[in-house]
């Protein structure tokens, strides 16, 4: 409720005359016309609105597949957009040393004509520096002994690594539990990344390979992450399962077997390498 000041004077209440009533109507009939002619060209040639079309970036993907689809959504030359990346001026951290990879965030983004690969970019990572910046995450990150964008490094192999969102807590806690241990990681994804691949086949020539994004020969966490995580992988490198794991395997789409004993590790690792034999006919 709005109350006037006490200082307000009274209200005058005005009764026109019946020639002012007439004029008021002839006025008012006037406006209405007018109104009327001025709102239907506004109606008929007013701009259209565009209508924003989408751009889809899923949960995982690595900057590499974040470029292609903003160069086909914008319709530009292949490579426009990473070529981009390095003009950008985007808010990373320091630790990123320029390379966005982590902080292209995953989401569905509204694109237009007005639309520029560095404008998005800007968009994905200011998205990225908001929510990694919460208080819950820097709190978590500091309780698990890492920063921020280390938590981001280990989220992103959470994303490529766990078969379903039930299982992230646990590859988050069997990467934590090696590194406290000084045993090299030995995932794949890592592997993947080097090789700008997807596969779950990895030979022992592909982890001989000499790259930093082999954690079969080196130790601790990757220089960068691997891909671009989303919230539930984000929750579980802040929060990741308590348990005494050093190793999983997916032998069966939802089935992911997580142990702390190497010999258990090699029975499940041969039930996995019988399933895929036996998919493939072999």
């Amino acid at each position: 409720m709005v109350n006037d000041p006490p200082d307000t004077p009274p209200r005058r209440t005005l009764r026109p005359t019946r020639r002012g009533r007439l004029v008021l109507l002839i006025g008012i009939g006037i406006v209405l016309v007018v109104a009327a002619a001025v709102l239907v060209p506004l109606l008929t040639r007013g701009p259209k609105v565009e209508r924003a079309r989408p751009l889809v970036i899923p949960e995982g993907w690595r900057a590499s597949q974040v470029y292609a689809a903003v160069d086909k959504t914008l319709a530009v030359a292949s490579g426009t957009t990473e070529k981009a990346a390095d003009a950008a001026d985007l808010p990373l951290p320091a630790e990123a040393k320029g390379n966005p990879e982590g902080y292209l965030f995953p989401a569905t983004y509204p694109v237009t004509s007005d639309s520029t690969p560095q404008g998005l970019l800007r968009y994905m990572v200011d998205t990225a520096v908001k929510r990694f910046g919460a208080d819950h995450i820097t709190a978590g990150a500091r309780r698990n002994g890492v920063s921020v964008y280390q938590t981001v490094t280990i989220a992103s192999i959470v994303q490529a690594e766990a078969d379903t969102e039930g299982d992230m807590g646990k590859v988050a806690r069997v990467i934590y539990n090696r590194v406290d241990r000084g045993m090299p990681l030995q995932m794949d994804s890592t592997l993947n990344y080097a090789l700008n691949r997807s596969t779950l086949v990895t030979t022992t020539g592909d982890t001989k390979i000499d790259s930093p994004y082999n954690s079969y020969e080196r130790k601790g966490l990757p220089p960068t992450p691997i891909g671009n995580p989303g919230e539930q992988a984000m929750t579980a490198a802040i929060t990741p399962t308590p348990g005494p794991w050093l190793y999983f395997v997916t032998v069966a789409p939802g089935d992911t077997r997580f142990t702390g004993s190497y010999a258990e590790q090699q029975r499940n690792v041969e039930e996995f390498n019988r399933n895929r034999r036996s998919a493939s006919g072999g």
